[in-house]
């Protein structure tokens, strides 16, 4: 399963908190880049030079890395994907990664919330963790870049029918409770019936 949403939704916390009520590997490309940022390593140095400016790291780094993360961990009982896929060509990548795994996506959960919310949200947190991709002018061009192009691979799931769109607002269990809801709702819905 994967999580979509704009910057500053909540998908990493509520990744975290439905891979470990689903016993899903989490796979976050967020962490992934950040830690390699943190670390200073090749990747992280490429990455960090598009994070700053608010834009997406190039479809060949991050494709490289999710091929990577999904050969590498133990995702026979499932995984979930954070970050990724955020354009229609990662969508395309990622269809192909999973049918050489022989694996399919189930269920694509989309948390929505008001930009101007989001922009709220994403201030709070640059003052907390001291973000240097969290400014306001970067805030807007994520959201802007979110609905350019990650729109258009929603559009795609949801032609799927494996889409959940779940309201991102309100408390952290509310949101989570939601999400698992809409997970059994899309799973209940595409289970054959014998």
């Amino acid at each position: 399963m994967l999580i979509i949403g704009p910057p500053g939704s909540g998908k990493g916390t509520q990744a975290e908190r439905i891979s470990q009520l689903l016993g899903v590997v989490p796979i976050s490309t967020g962490d992934i880049f950040r830690a390699n940022v943190k670390g200073a390593t090749p990747l992280g140095l490429e990455a960090k030079k598009y994070i700053d400016a608010g834009d997406f790291v190039p479809d060949r780094v991050t494709n490289n890395m999710v091929r990577e993360q999904l050969t590498e961990y133990d995702v026979e009982n499932g995984f979930l994907l954070d970050g990724y896929p955020r354009t229609s060509g990662q969508v395309d990548y990622l269809d192909n990664i999973l049918a050489d795994l022989d694996r399919k996506l189930d269920v694509v959960l989309q948390l929505a919330a008001d930009d101007q919310e989001l922009i709220r949200r994403l201030l709070g947190r640059a003052k907390d963790m001291g973000r240097s991709d969290d400014n306001e002018a970067v805030i807007r061009h994520r959201l802007g870049l979110y609905h350019e192009q990650t729109e258009a691979v929603v559009a795609r799931y949801e032609a799927r029918n494996i889409l959940a769109v779940v309201d991102g607002t309100g408390g952290v269990d509310e949101v989570t409770r939601r999400l698992v809801a809409a997970v059994s709702d899309v799973m209940a819905a595409t289970i054959p019936v014998s």
